[in-house]
């Protein structure tokens, strides 16, 4: 079992507890997804106002986060607002036992105020990154990934991309079907990397039109993913140059097609390692790599294990999950 600390106290952001709790509340064992226990951390035991006229009961203290193989943090309705020291000193013992610690949207001020991202990349809401950055300057704040991690400290900007942050560590801890599962109960897209833009500064008509293009080749990309499919191919679907094409890409998406079709393809070859028993260079075929060495290279970079390591551990998460009758 899985067990995740989300670290309440008065003020936090009530969009940001309902995402955490959504993702690794409810129990989806029948749809292949592993038992979490969710425990809700605080100072202390009474009852917590939350803006709007709510109220949270915590059911741990914060020594809960020793036992804790994830910790998440929300965000205050006011990002200046102080927070109390024990909770910040709770956070730097788990990051110091090497717990992931993440932050949703101005979560990112807490691990701040921590002392926690002295020196480390963060992100956070785009309107509250300048913010940010002068409140605490030894930061290297970005204002346009939706996400970001740094030697165990993740930070994610506003509103859905907390969703994409808390579905990506899913990713990561328990596999792309996992996360995939997750996504289908919340209605939500499965996967969005953390270089996407965070917004289109000053749409116009144009862009919108842009947009909508680019939107209509990324979906039939990936379609065709086990296809050689070259900047030329996708400029071409557009009805644009090459040139134009990747520039529009970049702002669009705040990655290069070819870094996008690269994720993608690597979700791909990880969903067939999960879930099909095709050969690695088969499974390297039908996510789209010209050669299996290519591919392997690539994944090992990607996930930190090799494409037959990868398979092993998801079938002994696979074999590890409780018996849901």
């Amino acid at each position: 079992m899985h067990r995740v600390a989300v670290v309440v106290q008065p003020g936090i952001r009530g969009f940001d507890l309902a995402v955490i709790t959504e993702v690794w509340g409810p129990d989806r064992s029948r749809i292949g997804v592993p038992r979490f226990e969710l425990r809700r951390c605080a100072l202390d035991t009474g009852p917590i106002p939350l803006p709007g006229g709510l109220t949270l009961a915590p059911d741990r203290g914060l020594d809960w986060l020793a036992e804790a193989d994830l910790v998440v943090v929300p965000a205050l309705a006011e990002p200046s607002d102080p927070t109390p020291e024990p909770v910040l000193a709770a956070l730097r013992e788990a990051h110091a036992r090497g717990v992931p610690v993440a932050a949703l949207c101005a979560g990112a001020f807490i691990l701040a105020e921590a002392g926690l991202l002295a020196g480390r990349r963060a992100v956070t809401h785009w309107s509250l990154a300048p913010r940010l950055a002068a409140r605490h300057p030894c930061v290297l704040v970005e204002d346009a990934p939706l996400y970001v991690e740094d030697r165990g400290l993740w930070t994610s900007a506003g509103v859905a991309s907390g969703i994409d942050l808390c579905l990506h560590l899913v990713r990561r801890a328990h596999g792309a079907e996992a996360a995939a599962a997750i996504a289908r109960s919340m209605v939500t897209g499965p996967f969005r990397t953390g270089d996407h833009a965070q917004y289109l500064d000053r749409p116009t008509p144009a862009a919108d039109r842009t947009a909508e293009a680019l939107a209509a080749v990324r979906e039939r990309a990936l379609r065709h993913l086990d296809e050689p499919l070259s900047v030329a191919t996708l400029a071409r679907w557009a009805g644009m140059s090459p040139r134009s094409f990747a520039r529009h890409f970049v702002a669009a998406t705040g990655t290069t097609p070819h870094r996008w079709l690269l994720g993608h393809r690597l979700d791909a070859a990880r969903r067939l390692l999960e879930r099909t028993d095709h050969p690695v260079p088969e499974v390297a075929r039908r996510a789209g790599f010209a050669s299996e060495v290519t591919f392997r290279q690539h994944f090992t970079s990607y996930v930190g294990l090799s494409p037959r390591a990868y398979r092993g551990a998801a079938a002994i998460r696979r074999t590890a999950r409780p018996n849901p009758g």
